[in-house]
């Protein structure tokens, strides 16, 4: 088992990565003095539950914590204030009070959607978060909680750090090879925004990580999750290095809301934004050779480069308008300077991403 720390002083928390490791939850759990006194509600999707929630109910009930289980439909439109009220009910009903704790079972949209559950409840109670997808090794570091609203992704959250966050690597062995790619492309954003030997890896490892071979997975979850983990040591609350992760993200964003959040995964969203940031670097005098590497990585991993030519331009502009990095006019746009590092640029134009939009319906 791999063990990692975002250091947040009094609010610190461990990630720990591992096969198996599921199996100790109860132990862990009491580790973290996480109340045996409470009710605790687990919450999952329809998707996750018949393959892993009777197995996790059964370790915590062994374990003397008082659980009961909460399920929501799978996919992104699940992340709604409808749905948020749905858990708001079911906690109530199982009769959680200020020492309770949730847990999220699931992937990237469960743990935003029960984290803000948590975060809200109560005007705030303690959380776990239990990735079952590669993608959230990403969400499920760092306290960013959030619902969608239909114009905008993300628009309505909070900041709530988790107590613990547990990713068994056998519960990853299950998923569909569209959700491994989509995934995969977070861990690699974090080589592109940190650290180049690392991109370099996975553009070595490609054929290991797509068949989701234990140790290089492991690996590769423990560099991406090390990567948040500094960054969101030194920025809690996206005051400005923090940023740096959003790589992709504007357009990316934008794209799945105009899709209506499910044409799209997340994870290729964000592998187009980064191809577009690439080529965004490139107006701005970068080498041309980061958006080459860039592109030719995501291919490898079979993930999509190019906006599909029927989303229309205006709509995902009107999106990006919404954006929270908008503002006065100009964007806050992640540009990489080089394989391995980027900047935060404050002066990108409208007129320059919507340039960017129409290239990225050419690409190929």
């Amino acid at each position: 088992m791999r063990e990692l720390t975002v250091d947040l002083g009094e609010r610190s928390y461990p990630i720990y990565i591992g096969q198996g490791i599921l199996n100790n939850i109860a132990g862990l759990f009491e580790k973290h003095q996480l109340s045996r006194k409470s009710p605790m509600l687990v919450i999952t999707d329809d998707e996750v539950a018949p393959l892993h929630l009777e197995r996790v109910m059964a370790l915590l009930r062994e374990g003397g914590f008082a659980a009961t289980a909460c399920i929501v439909p799978a996919g992104e439109p699940t992340k709604s204030l409808a749905q948020l009220e749905g858990i708001v009910t079911a906690a109530l009903e199982a009769g959680l009070d200020r020492s309770s704790a949730i847990v999220a079972l699931g992937g990237g949209v469960v743990g935003d959607l029960a984290g803000f559950a948590a975060a809200s409840f109560m005007r705030g109670i303690r959380f776990v978060q239990i990735p079952t997808t590669i993608l959230a090794h990403d969400s499920s570091v760092g306290g960013k909680v959030a619902v969608n609203h239909p114009m905008a992704k993300n628009i309505i959250g909070a900041f709530h750090q988790p107590e613990l966050v547990l990713f068994d690597i056998d519960t990853l062995l299950t998923l569909p090879s569209r959700q491994v790619k989509a995934g995969l492309s977070e861990v690699i954003k974090h080589g592109l925004i940190w650290d180049e030997a690392f991109t370099q890896w996975c553009d070595d490892n490609a054929e290991k990580l797509l068949a989701l071979d234990p140790e290089a997975l492991s690996y590769a979850l423990y560099i991406g999750c090390k990567v948040k983990s500094i960054v969101v040591s030194q920025d809690e609350r996206e005051n400005d290095l923090r940023a740096i992760l959003n790589l992709g993200h504007t357009i990316g964003h934008a794209l799945e809301a105009v899709a209506g959040y499910g044409e799209l995964l997340h994870g290729e969203a964000i592998a187009i934004g980064m191809v577009g940031a690439a080529k965004l670097a490139q107006q701005f005098g970068y080498d041309e050779n980061i958006h080459t590497v860039t592109k030719n990585l995501f291919l490898k991993y079979g993930l999509p480069v190019s906006i599909p030519a029927h989303l229309d331009t205006g709509s995902i502009m009107n999106a990006m308008m919404h954006d929270k990095k908008f503002k006065e006019g100009t964007m806050v746009y992640i540009i990489p300077t080089e394989i391995g590092k980027v900047e935060i640029r404050k002066d990108v134009t409208v007129a320059q991403v919507r340039q960017i939009v129409e290239l990225l319906k050419g690409e190929s």
